[in-house]
């Protein structure tokens, strides 16, 4: 986030200078141009009067005096033009083109400019009239070489580019310090939200600096964690205080129903046995909240487990009793298939999981059990039945606690996937329902590598 504001901030920076400095030294290159090209439109004139004075004397020698030694102390070249257009005089060999020549020549005599490269070396070229405002009997083209204008261009250029540079690293130091203000904050508050997403308990986050908005954040998050960390750690003893203080009251009234076996008459035995599997079902399901309780508030860290072997040894122990129901389990999973998941997770995993694939097998069907590693690394974990299966709009709605299909059997706490998804979210895995081929319930658990 540092490095993403301090670009941000440069690269505005970057357009201001760039916007400012192009048109600034654009305007210098054509002002000091200017300047020149007026300049030597003056010694141009100066060159014509003497020249025009001298004409009229008719003294050629002196006009070829004049035009050489103005054009050793510019260190350029100076031609003279007839009023037709051809050259009289040339301090060095002449150039054709005599373009910018004919506005001198013209009606008015107006000045010409022209900017060439003459034998290899940039020139930039004025002519004027001999005779300014009046009718022309010639005209001076007068030729200095560029570089010395050129040069005080780049040397300008050099400075706007240095100056920039200046400002650009200057920028790039408030940029720094100014993201790290803003950022400092905002990796206190990434971690203690990620202290609070592991349930490590709250940790409030003391920030001395930063924008107002985020310490007014940062108080609010305090707030929100430590009362979200006391609901929690209530709701967690709750639990667990109820499933221990119901479990022997439970046994209890168990051992109460069945000791009045005996008294009962035939009809009596019906309405007991039907209390005694309510006890089993409440039994049960005291049972599941007391693993759920346990598993958000256990220590441990996960532990890598063969997941091929657990199925492999919990599919035997299923085995009897899935023979009594005329169900075959079969296990395809070719180990090793080291996958990390908590201690006992992954045999809590599959007796829930095989325990339901069970009860909706029919008879004379197959509970299938199967592992792989997916191409990106994790262990997926299958235990499908051929049972009725779960329309769409239901199958995520069965991973809730305490949620039964429409029609389901008595007997069940509705607490069993609901363990197992804690169970493998514990571990750093998932777990999701697919539909089977042809019918059935495809279980899939995911254990991360």
């Amino acid at each position: 986030m540092t490095r993403r504001l301090v670009l941000t901030y440069l690269s505005l920076v970057l357009a201001v200078l760039t916007g400012l400095a192009v048109p600034l030294g654009y305007l210098y290159h054509r002002s000091e141009q200017q300047q020149a090209f007026r300049q030597l439109e003056r010694e141009a004139e100066i060159v014509a009067a003497y020249v025009d004075a001298e004409l009229s004397e008719d003294d050629g020698d002196q006009v070829q005096d004049i035009a050489t030694a103005a054009a050793q102390r510019w260190g350029g070249q100076v031609e003279l033009f007839d009023v037709t257009g051809a050259l009289i005089y040339s301090t060095m060999p002449p150039v054709a083109d005599t373009a910018d020549v004919l506005p001198a020549l013209g009606e008015g005599g107006r000045i010409g400019h022209r900017i060439s490269d003459i034998g290899g070396v940039r020139m930039m070229s004025v002519s004027v009239s001999f005779h300014p405002g009046k009718p022309t009997s010639g005209a001076v083209r007068l030729s200095v070489p560029m570089a010395p204008v050129t040069e005080q261009i780049r040397r300008v250029w050099a400075l706007l580019t240095a100056a920039c540079l200046l400002v650009l690293a200057g920028s790039a130091a408030v940029a720094l310090a100014l993201a790290r203000w803003i950022v400092r904050p905002v990796k206190a508050l990434e971690q203690a939200t990620r202290r609070l997403a592991d349930d490590t308990g709250p940790a409030p986050v003391q920030i001395a600096g930063g924008p107002p908005e985020l310490r007014r954040l940062t108080e609010t998050f305090n707030r929100t964690a430590q009362r979200l960390h006391t609901v929690l750690a209530a709701r967690g003893a709750f639990a667990d205080h109820a499933s221990h203080q119901l479990k022997g009251p439970l046994a209890a009234l168990r051992l109460r129903l069945e000791n009045l076996e005996p008294e009962l008459s035939p009809a009596g035995l019906t309405g007991l046995e039907a209390a005694l599997s309510e006890t089993e079902r409440l039994d049960q399901l005291v049972n599941a909240l007391l693993d759920m309780t346990m598993i958000e508030r256990r220590d441990e860290a996960p532990e890598v487990v063969d997941v091929a072997a657990e199925a492999e040894s919990r599919a035997e122990i299923w085995r009897p009793l899935a023979a009594e129901r005329g169900v075959t389990i079969t296990v395809d999973a070719a180990g090793p298939l080291p996958a990390s998941a908590m201690p006992g997770a992954i045999e809590q995993i599959l007796d829930n999981l095989i325990s339901n694939a069970l009860h909706a097998a029919p008879a004379r069907s197959t509970v299938r059990l199967s592992a792989a590693r997916t191409a990106d690394g994790p262990v997926e974990l299958h235990v499908v039945d051929a049972g009725a299966g779960l329309p769409d709009d239901q199958r995520q709605k069965a991973l809730e606690p305490f949620w039964r299909a429409p029609g389901a059997p008595r007997g069940g706490t509705g607490l069993g996937l609901a363990l197992v998804v804690k169970l493998a979210q514990a571990g750093g895995g998932d777990v999701r329902l697919d539909a089977a081929t042809p019918t059935g319930l495809d279980a899939v658990v995911t254990f991360p590598a």
